[in-house]
């Protein structure tokens, strides 16, 4: 548990004097798992604490909070988890428009930057192949990665790879049971810890499929997991401006991996060539 989250916990321990017995139960519940109340349902808290859900409500405004939904974002920002969503610290109150594109657009040059000097060759080319040699093609991103998960599917099957994208976690967790030696599972997580990705990579290596990772750093557990690993070199995400550049340098990588399949297989070329013909002029 980090600090915020400990500290937060005192400031709650401290309000907790008092309650009545079923309210009680629910701040006992909030204080030995502060992470299962800050993901679940009331009808859920309700359930594991023993009582009723207008109880944990009661708990919630026992500690000074409007409702458990207020309890919850109490938690998220104690955890840090909202700031994903908030502009750029760098960024304040009266930040021209101007200084805000400014901004994202350098985050978007940043990351492109380190993705030049961290993506490795000799795993690009390991990319390269098992997409070459593979059965089916499945990629999977949760959140913000999803859309560059979607890109790749886009990108693959143009190139003549069978390749499908799973959006939800249950669905994906069946498909990655039924794959196949040789098949490829493209995963894209810029931190590589996100708890739904890191499921489906499990189940996937499970398989003995290919696991191919996008993602920033080494070190993390879908690298664990992985077989080979694309990684941008991006900076740990502590803000949404960090997101953006991440899915820039993600998108890179893919265009990376399109052109070099094309390159080292012409009839693939050709055949993306082919399945274009019919499109309108995109310029």
């Amino acid at each position: 548990m980090d600090d915020s989250l400990a500290k937060w916990l005192g400031s709650v321990q401290a309000r907790a004097g008092g309650l009545a017995p079923s309210e009680a139960s629910v701040v006992h519940l909030l204080l030995e798992d502060p992470l299962f109340v800050g993901s679940a349902t009331t009808a859920q808290v309700a359930a594991r604490a023993g009582v009723s859900a207008p109880s944990v409500v009661r708990a919630a405004r026992a500690l000074g909070l409007g409702g458990f939904a207020d309890l919850k974002l109490e938690i998220a920002r104690a955890r840090g988890t909202t700031d994903f969503f908030d502009p750029s610290p760098a960024l304040g109150p009266d930040a021209t428009t101007r200084t805000i594109i400014e901004a994202s657009a350098r985050a978007g040059h940043d990351a492109l930057t380190a993705l030049s000097g961290a993506l490795d060759a000799d795993a690009l080319d390991a990319a390269v192949e098992a997409v070459l040699r593979a059965g089916q093609v499945v990629a999977f991103g949760a959140g913000p990665s999803a859309t560059v998960a979607a890109d790749a599917v886009f990108r693959l099957r143009v190139l003549g790879a069978r390749t499908a994208g799973i959006t939800d976690h249950e669905s994906a967790m069946i498909a990655m049971r039924l794959l196949r030696p040789g098949d490829v599972v493209l995963l894209v997580s810029s931190t590589g810890r996100t708890a739904t990705t890191l499921a489906v990579a499990d189940a996937a290596a499970s398989s003995e499929a290919t696991l191919v990772a996008i993602t920033n750093q080494y070190g993390t557990p879908l690298t664990d997991l992985a077989g080979i690993v694309l990684a941008v070199g991006g900076a740990p995400l502590t803000e949404q401006m960090a997101a953006a550049g991440s899915r820039i340098a993600h998108l890179a990588v893919l265009d990376a991996l399109a052109a070099a399949i094309a390159i080292r297989d012409p009839d693939r070329r050709r055949r993306a060539q082919y399945a274009g013909i019919d499109l309108p002029d995109l310029g």
